[in-house]
């Protein structure tokens, strides 16, 4: 007869800690790719895009505006227009809306370019803890 001992460790803590840390890697992956097909799916243009679909640009400064932050404590990525560079226009373009004196009409850009991409996000967490 054989006899084998075997002693077990689990580190929860450990393992734990590398999720949350291939959470935030993830989402800043996922972050990265529906900005660039937000900031892809922006033309520049004088006359303005039919409503439905994603706004014109003149100077390029909605396009330039894109950007994404990882929130480490709470887990998300928070994606869209920054506020100090074009100010409100982002969301009049979004939802519709008025904006300096004009009526927009909504010409979505943030959520059809998280529709596009959404089926490849899975892949952005497969394999990531390590």
């Amino acid at each position: 007869m054989l006899t084998i001992k075997v002693r077990t460790r689990d580190d929860v803590q450990k393992v734990l800690r590398k999720v949350r840390q291939a959470n935030i890697v993830s989402l800043g992956h996922a972050g990265g790719t529906i900005r660039l097909t937000a900031r892809r799916s922006i033309r520049r243009r004088k006359k303005a895009a039919p409503p439905g679909r994603p706004p014109h640009t003149r100077r390029g400064l909605l396009r330039k505006a894109i950007r994404y932050a990882v929130e480490k404590e709470q887990q998300r990525v928070v994606i869209g227009p920054e506020h100090a560079i074009a100010g409100t226009s982002g969301a009049a373009h979004e939802f519709g809306g008025v904006y300096k004196g004009g009526r927009y009409a909504p010409r979505p850009f943030m959520r059809p370019a998280l529709e596009k991409i959404k089926d490849r996000l899975p892949r952005k967490w497969a394999n990531s803890v390590r």
